[in-house]
């Protein structure tokens, strides 16, 4: 079993944590001669209630949001990272907090999930649960979470303070 990662995908909803998922990401593709794929996963319109009335899949291509989305994810490679990694950027229609992204990795055979995670306290986790966790319970392949670098020294700090 090789565990070179050749098929990567990145969520990023453009936050810190994202950021800094990336930078991960990208060393890992370049390591194992992978390719890198950046999603982003835009509100359904049609969702009801926390059930979308439509599967999960490709946002429409057209309109200025899904443009200006791929736009802004294109971005965050630079145009040798693109070439280097075989990046590409997509954008999909669904719930960030849902399957969507699961799903999207089963449909397209990533073999690993590189995400951050905002290190939320415990009462908003406990309120509303975490994307990351969600997707590591669910995701068809390995999933690797990235804390900022500030949440970690903060968690660093509070296990070595605790009795």
């Amino acid at each position: 079993m090789s565990l070179a990662f050749r098929k990567i995908l990145v969520p990023v909803d453009f936050g810190e944590a994202a950021e800094t998922a990336l930078l991960y990401a990208k060393e890992i593709a370049r390591q194992a001669g992978g390719e890198l794929h950046l999603v982003h996963v835009r509100e359904d319109p049609m969702l009801l209630g926390g059930w979308s009335a439509l599967p999960a899949g490709p946002a429409p291509e057209a309109g200025e949001e899904a443009v200006a989305l791929r736009a802004q994810l294109g971005r965050l490679l630079t145009p040798e990272e693109t070439t280097a990694l075989r990046a590409d950027v997509h954008v999909i229609a669904g719930n960030p907090a849902g399957l969507a992204i699961s799903r999207y990795a089963a449909e397209h055979e990533f073999e690993l999930i590189v995400m951050g995670t905002h290190g939320r306290g415990a009462v908003a986790h406990a309120l509303t649960g975490s994307v990351a966790e969600k997707v590591v319970r669910s995701a068809p392949c390995p999933v690797l979470t990235i804390r900022h670098p500030t949440h970690r020294k903060m968690a660093i700090e509070r296990l070595l303070t605790m009795p």
